[in-house]
């Protein structure tokens, strides 16, 4: 008997953003954008502690995931934080949220009828 998991297409939407955020240095770029705003690459990787060419890898990656935007000024690259790219995971955590939430209740529920023995 084999069955296949089958992934809701919200989790399908999430896989992308969780691959994208897998790696620190890419949330602490996300992170940063959303905190200071819309930053050249140049500013970018004046705090990120890595090389330029790592900090656009890692961009392009955030982009390829729709968490960041990317326009030309010139010769410089800005990026900003899209608020809803993260809008998949919030459901799917929330949805999974629920899920435990009922589960951790009704565990505790146990824990009230084991006492009362």
């Amino acid at each position: 008997m084999s069955k296949r998991l089958k992934s809701a297409s919200t989790a399908e939407q999430c896989d992308p953003l969780f691959k994208a955020l897998s790696d620190g240095t890419r949330r602490a770029l996300l992170e940063y954008l959303v905190r200071e705003g819309e930053q050249s690459v140049h500013a970018l990787t004046a705090v990120s502690g890595v090389s330029q060419p790592m900090v656009s890898r890692h961009l392009g990656k955030l982009r390829r995931a729709r968490l960041v935007t990317a326009r030309r000024a010139g010769r410089e690259t800005y990026y900003a934080a899209r608020a809803k790219g993260l809008a998949p995971v919030v459901q799917w955590m929330a949805v999974y949220g629920a899920l435990w939430s009922q589960r951790f209740t009704a565990l505790e529920g146990l824990g009230d009828d084991a006492s009362a023995r």
